[in-house]
């Protein structure tokens, strides 16, 4: 490299120079390399990013990424509607508009909630029901801000949508009752859930998801409810609806069919008109409730979009008691028409048999004590048909006294006295068919006066309307019925819809015999007690008991006096009027009940109606499944049908009872039957 002639120190400087040559260029290559180390590194870490973000988490971000363009909610089932045994519907769907706020759409909720509040007002009621649904409802969970939107309201809603995200505008339903107070107490009604509702099933919070609070609406409520859908909106920046993507509907609940006939309960609300009462009419073949009423009545289509604290007042202090379901809850005294359960009683037990013949001079004395017939006059030496023919006290006072009250209230029971009625109702109430025991557990003392008082349907005795209605419909088909309302769901017949399914009573056939021939002498002999209860229909004959039982007890000196007239009395002291009865007589097929509060006299008040509703029953003959609806009927204004009160909420459950029962038992009847005793 060098030449020898070259000096040493030239030599040296050659060398020093070509030396940063060759070292610069190692510099240069340790450089390049670790820059391509970076780079490789940095597109490593961007490589792994990428594959988490579209591999690992591709699936969740893709849906993070839809829903800022789509917005998914729940939607409320239509619920299950329920007609008539002919199809006929008593609680029907009707559209409505609402407004929905969307919690996860906007940012400042109270904001929305005022400025929609100066749109559409807000009352107090809303304001809390909203406050407590945004508390327990999740974000993607509409709230209900107003319902019942009128057209306007949509207008100015839709006008003002810029200022109002997460506010839109959805349609709903409204339950419709179209028979209004006919079949308030049958069918219910619905009201929006409360916060134990929604804390036993989430889906409750749902607009527009309504429970079932009285009737067949509470009790079918697993099966009118339904199955919610979906729907999947496309929204912009801002949480506006653009579109609907998608939608799953719900499944609606199922349709309902009840034993009712519309027709004929119209007709048996037509004749007690206004008074204070209920009617069962049922097949006594089978227990199929045909109609059902308790007089006065309530719309129960006021309760789903709510009703004033003034209506509520006035419907919860009525005397008259419309919200309570006189026929499955009202306690009343039977009266006489609980003697055949007295005398079946006593044909079982053998304590008495039906030609045994006791004296009635008009009173009957133990320990000391009278109890009168009402008849003061006496009814002379009487068998069982004729005790029952004319409903004689001081015959039954004595086979009470012989059979006693373990017997009376075992044979009552077998008959369905004093037992809850298996039917689809909630509030059903039991009656009481007294014994010495029973009086016991109450801390007082059973003595013969008990017994006696008893066997004329007074004293500590009590039943339902309903209870009366299976009590005459075993007695007249001796078939162990129990009574339903209904009928069939979605069309699947229920397996009670055939007579040839319910079993016998046990008790042998000749002694309901007997007491079916006394029930048609009280209606068809000469000196029956209940003449104006015969029917005019040609070839067919009708059998039944009356009943008059006393509120509150009458004086011996009064009694005997002869001037004592219990309609001289205020209306809420005077006796209820009962009357019990099945026809035809010789082929029965149809039972009616009829309890009138403060009616005075079975004969005379109960009797007549009973005559008018088992006469249009006969004529109409519901049990026929041909027949078809009734023109018009379907329409939500029912004709000649009596107003409904001022409507006010329904409790979740009704008062104890809508009765009037005596303080003390009741020792007397009234004139017509007075059974009394000091």
């Amino acid at each position: 490299m060098f030449s020898r002639k070259t000096p040493f120190r030239s030599r040296i400087r050659q060398k020093r120079q070509a030396e940063p040559v060759r070292s610069g260029r190692g510099v240069f290559t340790r450089r390049a390399l670790l820059v391509m180390a970076v780079q490789a590194g940095v597109l490593g870490v961007l490589g792994r990013r990428l594959y988490n973000l579209q591999v690992v988490d591709g699936g969740h971000l893709r849906q993070l990424a839809e829903r800022n363009r789509t917005s998914k909610r729940l939607l409320a089932p239509a619920r299950g509607t329920v007609h008539d045994r002919f199809g006929v519907a008593l609680a029907d769907n009707k559209v409505s508009w609402r407004a929905l706020l969307m919690p996860e759409e906007t940012t400042d909720i109270p904001a929305v909630i005022e400025r929609f509040s100066q749109i559409v007002p807000l009352d107090e009621h809303d304001r809390a029901r909203i406050e407590r649904d945004l508390r327990h409802v999740h974000k993607y969970v509409p709230v209900t801000l107003h319902e019942f939107l009128s057209w306007d309201d949509m207008a100015r809603i839709e006008l003002n949508a810029p200022s109002l995200p997460g506010v839109l505008v959805d349609v709903g339903s409204t339950r419709l009752y179209p028979f209004k107070g006919l079949t308030a107490h049958i069918v219910g009604y619905v009201a929006p859930p409360n916060e134990e509702d929604v804390a036993k099933d989430t889906t409750l919070s749902l607009p527009g998801m309504r429970v079932g609070r009285a009737g067949i609406e509470q009790t079918q409520e697993a099966s009118l409810r339904g199955e919610p859908g979906s729907v999947e909106m496309e929204v912009n920046a801002v949480g506006r609806v653009i579109g609907e993507i998608d939608r799953v509907e719900g499944q609606q609940g199922e349709d309902v069919r009840l034993t009712l006939d519309s027709v004929l309960q119209q007709q048996v609300l037509d004749r007690l008109e206004d008074r204070v009462a209920s009617a069962v009419v049922m097949d006594c073949r089978n227990g199929e409730v045909m109609a059902m009423v308790s007089t006065p009545s309530f719309d129960p289509s006021l309760f789903d979009s709510g009703v004033s604290h003034a209506q509520w007042n006035e419907w919860a202090s009525d005397p008259r008691t419309p919200l309570v379901d006189k026929a499955v809850s009202g306690l009343y005294p039977p009266g006489s028409t609980f003697k055949p359960a007295v005398a079946l009683a006593a044909l079982k037990s053998g304590s008495v048999t039906a030609q045994d013949r006791f004296n009635c001079p008009g009173y009957y004395d133990l320990g000391g004590v009278r109890f009168h017939c009402w008849n003061r006059w006496g009814h002379g030496m009487i068998n069982m048909r004729e005790g029952l023919k004319f409903s004689c006290d001081v015959y039954f006072y004595e086979v009470a006294r012989r059979c006693g009250m373990d017997p009376i209230k075992a044979v009552g029971n077998t008959m369905g006295l004093g037992v809850k009625p298996e039917i689809e109702l909630p509030h059903v109430r039991s009656g009481v068919i007294p014994t010495p025991e029973w009086r016991q557990k109450h801390g007082f003392h059973w003595n013969g006066g008990d017994t006696v008082n008893a066997g004329i349907g007074q004293g500590f005795v009590q039943v339902t309307p309903l209870e009366l209605a299976t009590y005459t419909s075993r007695i007249a088909s001796g078939r162990n019925v129990q009574p339903h309302l209904l009928r069939a769901t979605n069309d699947q017949i229920s397996t009670m819809a055939s007579a040839d399914d319910v079993p016998k009573v046990d008790l042998p056939p000749e002694f309901l015999d007997v007491v079916r021939g006394g029930m048609f002498a009280v209606v068809n002999d000469q000196h029956g007690t209940a003449p104006k209860a015969r029917l005019d229909l040609p070839g067919i004959q009708m059998a039944g008991k009356t009943g008059s039982a006393q509120v509150r007890r009458v004086s011996r000196a009064l009694r005997e006096s002869g001037h004592f007239n219990s309609m001289n009395l205020p209306w809420e002291y005077r006796p209820h009027a009962l009357f019990i009865c099945f026809a035809p007589y010789d082929n029965p097929k149809y039972a009616v009940a009829v309890v009138v509060e403060h009616g005075n006299a079975g004969a005379d008040e109960a009797a007549p109606l009973a005559k008018l509703i088992m006469t249009d029953t006969l004529l109409r003959d519901p049990a026929s499944d041909v027949r078809p609806a009734a023109p018009g009927m379907a329409s939500s204004v029912v004709p000649n049908a009596a107003p409904p009160p001022a409507g006010a909420e329904m409790p979740s459950a009704p008062a104890e009872t809508g009765t009037s029962v005596p303080t003390d038992p009741p020792v007397a009847q009234t004139q017509r039957e007075p059974g009394a005793a000091q």
